[in-house]
């Protein structure tokens, strides 16, 4: 007898399922976070930012879905490990890697200091929450988005290679953990957003505009008028594409690179 197929409803609800998103107290990871819980999702909420956190949860309560938030250091090893301990025996079944953090420095200014901080909140922090995940639900499988981004595919703004070598790094962590644990049950894709107005490009802008920095100004206009929708994006646009990844809609989509950029990797 031929099986029935499931409704599109069915299929991108995410009822009885819990996500674990990184980096959810503002920005793509807090979009990410209330879609989830519309969907109908339980939600465990990771920051370092305890305030943030508690707004977010504030948010998707409505929704009425288990919410739990967890402050946590994700340079730090030892945090993630004790964040997992803490979930022992309620594994999230779809791990959200977003948290990073986006600062510009000159490549002649790096030093070790700075460049590990960036690759341990980036790249380091998704690997080890994806390692916990993996080990955990080995005889389960789930799915994992990590977030990357167009400057990782595409360098566009100065002075931000340190970033940029982060951001490939998650990408290479994408497609190596598919091949890996494709078979044993794990569905491995990550976002690519670019020009996505989060309250740390919003915060730019501003200071290019009240500081007049021509750098900043200039790079702003630039990549605007190189966007084929000829706008910046939203986080909840990104997020929508996650809620989609994380769902049966998405069940044979795996090891994808998914663009969130207005166009822009085309041009």
């Amino acid at each position: 007898m031929k099986k029935e197929m499931k409704s599109l409803v069915d299929l991108i609800s995410l009822k009885g399922k819990t996500a674990l998103v990184t980096g959810a107290a503002v920005g793509i990871g807090k979009a990410i976070s209330i879609r989830f819980g519309e969907a109908g999702a339980d939600l465990v909420l990771v920051d370092i930012n305890e305030e943030g956190l508690e707004q977010t949860k504030e948010e998707i309560l409505k929704f009425k879905v288990g919410v739990k938030t967890y402050r946590v250091d994700l340079s730090k090893r030892e945090d993630i490990e004790n964040l997992w301990k803490s979930l022992e025996g309620e594994e999230p079944d779809i791990l959200v890697n977003n948290a990073g953090v986006y600062s510009f420095r000159d490549f002649l200014e790096l030093d070790e200091d700075f460049l590990e901080k960036t690759m341990r909140v980036n790249l380091y922090s998704a690997l080890w929450m994806s390692q916990e995940m993996i080990r955990r639900r080995r005889k389960k499988g789930g799915v994992i988005i990590n977030v990357g981004s167009i400057e990782a595919i595409l360098p566009f703004a100065k002075n931000l290679v340190h970033y940029d070598i982060s951001k490939m790094g998650v990408i290479a962590l994408t497609r190596a953990l598919a091949r890996e644990y494709g078979k044993q049950g794990f569905r491995v894709n990550a976002v690519i957003p670019g020009g996505i107005e989060t309250e740390r490009v919003k915060e730019l802008k501003k200071k290019g505009a009240l500081k007049f920095d021509v750098d900043l100004m200039k790079i702003a206009m630039d990549f605007k008028s190189r966007l084929p929708l000829g706008r910046f994006g939203m986080p909840d646009e990104v997020a929508r594409v996650v809620v989609i990844l994380a769902s049966d809609v998405s069940s044979y989509v795996h090891g994808a690179l998914v663009p969130v950029d207005g166009g822009f990797l085309s041009t």
